[in-house]
């Protein structure tokens, strides 16, 4: 028994501290950085697994919102954060896919995280206001044909995805519309205003307005048509191939240990295949995923190309 009890005390004294942690996480309460303000979708998505994590985990994941530059000051705070399991980024599309294909960022996309899992996945909603007479895509495609350089869309900043999306369809269609760039929801509130013509925009804030009678939906971005909106087209329906997909998810800074990682993994998995979790989801457009680090790394890699052709069709050049 003495021997025993000397063997693992020999084991244990000869792993590195960092393994030990690793092993006892977590200790302490944890932030989940996300990039955009309280109240969005990315918000709502990182609340609902902080919450879950911290029943599971035993401590506090505690959701901080720092806001700024599409989202590159929250990316660039976890890239430079201690890689213990303390600091997590809950990351959209744009900071890991979009921004730095458009502006200079102080972090790579690539090496400085570590992806853990996608909660959920969601398309974009093509929207257009009331006054726009086209009651079909293939209606709208035609007007806007007809008026080239007459409508504008509107989109949360340059090189997001819902202007990447614009952009992108716009080239597949051949259409010519001018971009309107805002800051955060001002994007949508415009195009209800009537100020812009045209919006893509998340499936919530799209059916909300449309409830209203202030918009109309015309397609998705998705490859296929959502279920929760089963009348409106996939745009992949006239323009085989055109997809854009947007997700949300959980990454650490890199060299993060693989056993947090792995633990926060299998929660999120847990988590995204909860029916109550997939309810909630599903009332705001999103498709619940939960896949593995694996899985979101050669998502991120595979979606890079799209993204590349949607800043190309954007005319956008690196600032």
């Amino acid at each position: 028994m003495n021997k025993s009890i000397a063997i693992c005390i020999a084991l244990a004294t000869a792993l590195p501290a960092s393994l030990l942690q690793a092993q006892t996480w977590p200790q302490r309460p944890v932030k989940v950085i996300v990039p955009y303000t309280a109240g969005g979708i990315t918000d709502t998505q990182a609340r609902i697994i902080s919450e879950r994590l911290s029943v599971a985990l035993g401590q506090q994941f505690i959701v901080e919102n720092r806001v700024g530059a599409g989202g590159a000051i929250a990316a660039e705070f976890v890239a430079k954060s201690t890689a213990d399991g303390y600091t997590l980024f809950f990351s959209g599309t744009t900071q890991l896919s979009t921004l730095p294909l458009v502006q200079k960022v102080n972090y790579d996309p690539l090496k400085d995280f570590a992806p853990i899992s996608i909660l959920g996945t969601n398309p974009l909603v093509l929207g257009v206001h009331i006054s726009v007479p086209a009651k079909t895509l293939k209606e709208f495609i035609e007007y806007v044909k007809a008026h080239p350089g007459e409508l504008s869309y509107s989109s949360g900043g340059t090189g997001s995805t819902p202007h990447l999306s614009a952009a992108l369809f716009a080239s597949r269609a051949g259409l010519k519309m001018t971009h309107i760039p805002y800051k955060g929801a001002q994007a949508v509130t415009d195009l209800v205003g009537g100020q812009v013509q045209v919006s893509f925009g998340n499936t919530s804030d799209m059916i909300q307005h449309s409830k209203s009678g202030k918009i109309k939906m015309l397609a998705v971005t998705g490859e296929k048509r959502m279920p929760q909106l089963p009348d409106l087209p996939a745009i992949a329906e006239f323009y085989p191939g055109f997809r854009t997909v947007v997700w949300n998810g959980l990454l650490a800074p890199s060299r993060t240990p693989k056993v947090i990682i792995d633990r926060i993994a299998q929660e999120a998995a847990r988590t995204a295949r909860d029916p109550d979790i997939i309810e909630r989801l599903n009332k705001m457009g999103i498709d619940a995923l939960g896949n593995s680090p694996a899985e979101f790394a050669e998502l991120i890699r595979a979606d890079s190309s799209l993204w590349r052709d949607a800043v190309n069709a954007a005319g956008i050049k690196q600032e």
